[in-house]
């Protein structure tokens, strides 16, 4: 969805440059899914082929205020390895939902995923990307305003077909 609806409108580059790793998350607990975290951004920070990994955990912090919360830890752990403007982290889940939003609220949908899903970002490769996007600022109306034209339903059902495709 986020390629194929140029929700994030530089993903498709690093996508089709085959620079984005994806790593399925074996953590049943908050605490192994930071090792698998941090382990992570270790690869990430040795790879310069590499400009962003998507750890996906699918056993762990299914509920959304439980993964909510998570991210203050994970931004703790930034903080300890001396990350904090090395790495950012993007959150997605299957209930995301934004501040002052009903659930079904059709911007949630921004970062809703199939499964749960921590986003680490290299920060200088976002600030690049954006150096050279006219109003980067705008993407989050611009992403709200074509999910509303395409209605819930729509988002809903591909959202579903994540799950169908397999």
């Amino acid at each position: 969805m986020v390629i194929g609806l140029n929700l994030c409108p530089f993903a498709r580059k690093e996508w089709v440059s085959d620079r984005v790793r994806m790593m399925v998350s074996e953590a049943r607990t908050q605490d192994d899914l930071l090792v698998d975290l941090e382990e992570e951004m270790s690869l990430l920070q040795g790879d310069s082929t590499l400009s962003t990994t998507l750890v996906i955990h699918p056993w762990v912090l299914e509920d959304f205020g439980d993964y909510n919360q998570f991210l203050d830890s994970v931004d703790t752990l930034l903080q300890f390895k001396g990350l904090v403007g090395v790495f950012q982290i993007a959150s997605f889940h299957p209930d995301y939902q934004f501040a002052e939003t009903d659930p079904e609220d059709v911007e949630n949908a921004t970062n809703r995923s199939p499964f749960p899903i921590l986003h680490i970002l290299r920060e200088r490769s976002i600030a690049s990307a954006v150096a050279g996007y006219p109003d980067p600022e705008k993407i989050p109306e611009q992403n709200i305003a074509l999910l509303k034209k395409m209605g819930s339903d729509k988002i809903h059902a591909m959202l579903k077909a994540c799950f169908d495709a397999n």
